[in-house]
């Protein structure tokens, strides 16, 4: 009877905590679920195509599951996570930010401009700003994730400079984060953070956009079904990621150049990066990853969106139309919105 009792106790505190959050808290906690749940499960996925996008002689030629089998004989299982606490600590604030500047930048542009549909289009301008802000706030964290994931233990042929055989440039998150900062301060925490900006506007809008847009075709009673929230995520991240892939390409390979304030001047933007990848290594290498990232893009959007629906569900989100009425009422009568008190 007590256990029963402190069960029953327990549930009426949690559900006390989660009806006295604002509804912005709610969307940044399932938010940064869905992303953390989402990243975790491809992460061996997303490992195998940093290294297929940077250190293309040693694991272009042994094929996907050529470059599954290196790693797993030199650096274990463990291999395959290897930069995720990173990429993890990264996407929890990204999507939590992400998912919910989405929900932000859609009300407030439905408040602010009434005339404007809330049909697709508004889904990819709210979508394409939610990319760019989340972005800018968490950008190191995803230079960090790279520059870890593409050290190779044992490999012979790294390309690092000043990295040696066999040692290792970075001992973990923060000792990246250090070094990097000491090599060239800020600027060198946000290499690379051009492409990604070109790259989420149009990607973050698309996933959004084709997302919504299919699921606006759904019959009524199969809205809440999660085969089907599967599916529009899967296709939705399939067609944005499609449209936006160099720039992803140009991204990584702008990371792991070492930069010092030494070599400043030599530093390129991001149109020099993607004639000289033409250059030098094919048009292909734009592309190089793209079947292992439909293979992780796929699952991870999915799981996302799918997950993120979910947590809203769990935390008493009220549907988008709800929250727009209840922020217009509360303007109306001088009250302060549930949405940020």
């Amino acid at each position: 009877m007590e256990k029963k009792r402190d069960g029953r106790e327990g549930g009426m505190l949690l559900d006390g905590i989660i009806d006295g959050m604002p509804v912005f808290a709610k969307e940044l906690v399932a938010g940064g679920v869905a992303g953390g749940f989402a990243k975790t499960v491809v992460a061996p996925l997303e490992r195998v195509k940093i290294l297929f996008q940077t250190r293309r002689a040693e694991f272009q030629s042994v094929g996907l599951s050529g470059s599954f089998k290196k790693i797993a004989n030199t650096e274990g299982v463990l291999g395959f996570y290897r930069g995720n606490g990173a990429s993890v600590a990264r996407i929890v604030p990204y999507a939590a930010l992400h998912f919910m500047a989405y929900e932000e930048y859609r009300r407030w542009i439905i408040l602010g401009f009434p005339g404007v549909g809330r049909g697709p289009i508004l889904d990819l301008f709210a979508g394409s700003f939610a990319g760019g802000t989340a972005v800018l706030f968490t950008y190191p964290l995803d230079l960090v994730r790279t520059k870890l994931a593409y050290q190779v233990v044992g490999s012979s042929k790294l390309n690092v400079k000043g990295l040696v055989h066999g040692e290792q440039l970075y001992r973990g998150i923060f000792d990246c984060f250090s070094k990097t900062y000491k090599e060239a301060g800020t600027r060198g925490l946000y290499r690379g953070v051009a492409p990604s900006l070109y790259g989420i506007f149009p990607y973050s809008g698309l996933k959004f956009y084709f997302y919504e847009e299919m699921k606006s075709h759904v019959p009524v009673e199969h809205k809440k079904d999660i085969t089907v929230k599967l599916v529009c995520g899967s296709i939705a991240g399939l067609l944005g990621q499609t449209f936006t892939y160099p720039l992803d390409v140009v991204r990584r390979q702008m990371q792991v150049q070492r930069l010092s304030t030494s070599n400043s001047g030599d530093m390129k933007g991001t149109m020099e990066n993607l004639i000289m990848i033409v250059q030098k290594q094919g048009w292909k290498q734009l592309f190089s990853g793209l079947s292992i990232n439909y293979l992780k893009v796929v699952p991870s959007v999915a799981i996302g969106f799918t997950v993120y629906d979910s947590m809203k569900s769990y935390l008493r989100v009220p549907s988008r139309d709800e929250a727009v009425i209840e922020v217009v009422t509360n303007e109306r009568n001088g009250q302060p919105s549930a949405l940020h008190s």
